[in-house]
């Protein structure tokens, strides 16, 4: 008799077959844009229960080019493994052709010229397409958003997020989770999350005062589907107060919160639960850590590092599913429960080629209703991109590169730092910069450019600290995100030491000369999570820049070397 463990393995094997065919098909295409709506979304409807699921959305309503990233180290135990895995690597693990569509979509060669064959990708209204022809073929599929949604573009930030939610809404999700949302405020939060039409769920944001789970986000849901008892169980971004202003949301805490996962498991389980699933925004290495500890979880839907894998990875009996960024992708999930049993899956990462997806007329007419009122801003030309700018890897990318640059230039600065996030569309050479490019790479509720005084020492440390968030081989102190950039300064990381000592040889780029711990520099930055930052608005210190620049090229930049990796 085949014991559930040989089960799965067998399901995750044939799970596997499904989503190489499926991809495959699509993947041995000609650049020809032979490729058909129908090829994306075909499907073998499987068993009694499907997931839809989205995530980290970062405000981008309208499809977009997304280079993905060129580095993704893994630490510890997850050097080497997925998502750790770029480019061509990547491509064999998976059997993607070179110059496909999904090697376009999955990794980051040849990314201008394949974007030029294969055009944007994303777009809600596409998204509502592609959701939809899932309902056609299995009405009560559950929808699941895994939060970064009400942030990170033009509209987003002058509506406070009101533009997504009415977008979203039309959608239809059945539950969502958070991170970015929050730095909208907490007042702000409360207002659109007490009108929302489904769930807002996170069994880890607790009340601070009184260390008890908030009210206003229930730890989890009930769904009958299929003729199964689903639960849906959030996991909010567990690292909020460090990663972003804890002042602006003062009444919550979060934190993993193993134990309360489990209770929660338990306690769903022991209400008739036959199917428990984490609705999360952890990042893909804490879900991996999250899953070997709490048992009892058959699907993690993971969000936050922005992972887009064409198979879920397999963590004991409990599948990990990535579904990318930025409107991306939307993974499908059909389960097969029985007696209260996981016995199976398949699923399907499916791309939005927004050139061959249609568009949902309904949600095309809501998204242009959303951003009349601002059409002429965000369509304003600021420049020309001479050179591709992206966001994506560990260390550095060229649209941080470009931030930098303006920083430096704009605040009279010897050195600039930007935050490492991983948020935002890129721009092909040749292509006008838009006012809305650069929101999409930069706006944010505390988005002041700073100007101020640092000691080599302490530039050393703030490098070194970032450094362990990426780096700790225990993924419960990683915090996502990528390196904080750097303009104007270079230095040598060992990526296998600990902390204190993963950083040497920080040298000033415009003299050569070694970083001197005592001496002061001036550094302009964005994004501190202080209160009260002074500055102008990061977006227009980097529109001024643009503009004396005309046309901005981007060099290679090799300022960082990377040991270890």
């Amino acid at each position: 008799m085949i014991s559930r463990r040989d089960f799965m393995q067998v399901s995750m094997a044939a799970s596997a077959l499904v989503g190489a065919s499926g991809f495959g098909n699509w993947a041995r295409l000609a650049a020809q844009q032979r490729l058909t709506q129908d090829q994306l979304l075909e499907f073998d409807t499987y068993g009694n229960v499907s997931l839809i699921h989205i995530t980290d959305i970062h405000g981008q309503l309208n499809p977009i080019y997304f280079r993905e990233p060129s580095i993704n180290l893994g630490i510890g135990a997850a050097k080497g493994q997925m998502p750790h895995v770029t480019g061509a690597d990547f491509r064999k693990a998976y059997g993607i052709a070179d110059g496909s569509p999904s090697a376009y979509a999955l990794t980051y060669d040849d990314f201008s010229s394949l974007a030029q064959a294969y055009g944007r990708v994303g777009g809600l209204d596409r998204m509502s397409t592609v959701i939809n022809s899932i309902r056609a073929e299995r009405p009560d599929a559950l929808l699941l958003d895994g939060g970064d949604t009400w942030h990170g573009s033009y509209t987003c930030l002058k509506t406070e997020g009101q533009d997504m939610v009415n977008v979203m809404n039309a959608l239809k999700p059945d539950a969502m989770t958070f991170h970015w949302e929050f730095t909208l405020g907490s007042d702000r939060v409360a207002e659109i999350v007490e009108g929302l039409p489904f769930a807002a769920l996170g069994q880890n944001i607790f009340d601070a005062e009184w260390d008890e789970p908030a009210e206003l986000f229930k730890p989890y849901k009930f769904f009958e589907r299929g003729g199964v008892k689903i639960a849906v169980i959030g996991q909010a971004f567990p690292y909020m107060p460090i990663a972003n202003p804890g002042w602006m949301f003062p009444e919550y805490s979060f934190g993993i919160r193993d134990e309360n996962m489990q209770k929660m498991v338990n306690e769903v389980r022991a209400a008739g639960a036959e199917l428990v699933v984490c609705l999360s925004h952890n990042g893909f290495d804490v879900d991996k850590k999250m899953a070997s500890r709490v048992t009892g979880l058959d699907v993690i839907l993971s969000g936050h590092t922005h992972d887009a894998l064409p198979e879920p990875v397999l963590v004991g009996q409990t599948i990990i599913v990535a579904s990318g960024s930025n409107g991306k992708f939307v993974s499908r999930v059909d389960l097969d429960v029985r007696d209260g049993k996981m016995m199976g899956f398949r699923h399907k990462l499916i791309p939005m080629f927004a050139d061959v997806i249609a568009p949902d007329p309904v949600v095309t007419k809501l998204i242009n209703e959303q951003r009349e009122p601002y059409k002429t801003d965000l369509s304003e030309v600021i420049g020309q991109a001479g050179s591709l700018l992206y966001r994506r890897g560990n260390f550095n990318g060229t649209w941080d590169d470009l931030i930098c640059d303006a920083l430096i230039s704009e605040r009279e600065a010897d050195i600039a730092l930007s935050p490492g996030v991983r948020w935002g569309p890129s721009v092909l050479p040749g292509q006008d910069i838009t006012r809305e490019d650069i929101y999409g790479v930069t706006s944010m509720t505390y988005g002041k450019a700073y100007r101020s005084e640092m000691t080599g020492e302490f530039i050393q440390v703030i490098l070194e600290d970032v450094a362990d968030n990426l780096f700790n081989p225990d993924p419960y102190y990683q915090q996502g995100g990528d390196m904080v950039r750097t303009g104007g300064l270079g230095y040598r990381i060992d990526i296998t030491k600990p902390q204190g000592s993963r950083i040497t040889e920080l040298t000033l780029l415009k003299t050569g000369e070694l970083l001197d711990p005592a001496k002061t520099y001036v550094v302009a930055g964005w994004a501190s999570v202080n209160e009260g930052t002074e500055g102008p608005e990061i977006w227009d210190v980097v529109e001024d820049h643009i503009r004396k620049q005309g046309t901005v090229t981007i060099n290679p930049n090799n300022s960082v070397k990377v040991i270890g990796a």
